[in-house]
């Protein structure tokens, strides 16, 4: 398969423009600056926040130079705290085009809007000069999410997933699972499948952590629409979540940000650090596939029982239905259906098979459903991380 090559090196699956509001008050600008172009591989993101926070442009910066991201452009309207100048510097720095517009320096909204179709059309043009190289499976970075779970989720899906988890790790590729507050209870398991004894005590701190942050906020991840769909308990979809992680050594632990520089596989630790003071430390799947294409995900796994119709901006984002029932009424937002190995038509292995097939189809320029249907969702919200210690990274 061919990828576009960025001047660090890193090879990406998409030639996408990023159009960035800096905070709220930019966003009908930006979002009206995209929509001539919402066909053209032109797609919006942003921090909807007036303060600054360091998580937030750590965020962006990610997503800006993400090796999907061809140029980026930011839209300002010119009083927030967002450090556009630092930012604008640094997606420079990486050798992609980008600029930065000011709404009250353009003179509002008219003439923002303007200028920014201006510039999209000149940034499209160098774009289709991008070079492109050879990519294999060990340049992949792959995430996985579910959403909407039900008690179809952790016996296909899930476990699916695990299987092509497995087969792409020993193929080189990195894969990230995430959602600590989802895998209370399996922190021993994990332990036990660190890569290296001295990362096993900083897998049990990570849950520990969601742990007490659930606790504090006086609520976990088990959400009504699980119990509806048949889960009974946090341990229940504890496990079914963990079965994402495969068999493989865990290899790792990241925060949102942390791009690993090697294949393996990696824990994904979303629940901010120190006091709570951000409240649930995702407010919805969108934010935590976002986090996981800030990791450099090139392609997010999305399972769900219940059914989703998200997607992603930047990142595609293959959905895998967990429930055969809810494949049949949300088929057309659905890439595969895990539902198959309840009825008996496929097993574990194929389905696994199935979504190692569809990566390798995704990576190649296959659309996703999500894509198909214009599906481009980001959020980014306030929250706080110290840097990882050096426990928690291969040497």
């Amino acid at each position: 398969m061919k990828g576009f090559l960025r001047q660090d090196g890193r090879k990406g699956i998409r030639n996408i423009t990023a159009v960035v509001y800096l905070v709220e008050c930019a966003h009908h600008v930006a979002r009206e600056i995209v929509f001539p172009f919402r066909d053209q591989q032109v797609h919006l993101i942003g921090f909807p926040g007036c303060y600054p926070n360091s998580y937030a442009y750590r965020m962006v910066r990610q997503l800006c130079t993400h090796p999907n991201v061809g140029a980026a452009l930011l839209v300002s309207l010119g009083c927030e705290g967002f450090n556009r100048a630092a930012l604008l510097e640094e997606i420079r720095a990486s050798g992609r085009p980008a600029d930065a517009i000011v709404i009250q320096q353009e003179g509002g909204t008219r003439k923002t809007i303007a200028e920014g179709h201006r510039w999209i059309r000149a940034a499209l043009e160098q774009l289709a000069a991008t070079p492109t190289t050879e990519m294999g499976v060990s340049d992949l970075i792959i995430g996985t999410v579910c959403g909407g779970s039900d008690a179809t989720s952790g016996i296909t899906a899930n476990p699916a997933v695990g299987r092509a988890f497995d087969r792409l790790i020993a193929e080189g590729a990195g894969a990230i699972f995430e959602e600590t507050g989802e895998l209370i209870g399996c922190e021993a398991i994990m332990a036990a499948r660190a890569a290296r004894p001295e990362l096993a005590p900083e897998l049990l701190a990570c849950v520990d952590k969601a742990a007490r942050y659930y606790t504090a906020l006086g609520h976990g991840s088990f959400a009504p629409g699980n119990a509806e769909g048949g889960l009974t308990t946090q341990e229940e979809k504890s496990m079914g979540a963990y079965c994402k992680s495969g068999n493989s050594p865990i290899d790792g632990i990241l925060k949102p940000g942390d791009v690993p520089d090697r294949g393996g596989l990696y824990l994904l630790d979303v629940v901010p650090d120190g006091e709570v003071r951000w409240g649930f430390p995702n407010i919805s799947d969108v934010q935590e596939i976002g986090e996981l294409i800030a990791c450099g995900s090139h392609i997010t796994l999305f399972t769900t029982g219940r059914g989703s119709v998200v997607g992603s901006a930047i990142s595609p984002v293959i959905k895998i239905c967990a429930n055969p029932e809810t494949y049949r009424r949300l088929s057309d937002d659905m890439d595969i259906n895990a539902g198959k190995i309840l009825e008996g038509e496929a097993t574990l292995e194929e389905v696994g098979n199935e979504i190692y097939a569809k990566i390798l189809a995704v990576a190649a320029g296959a659309q996703t459903a999500s894509e198909a249907l214009g599906h481009q969702e980001c959020s980014i919200v306030y929250k706080s991380f110290e840097p990882t210690g050096p426990a928690c990274m291969p040497a």
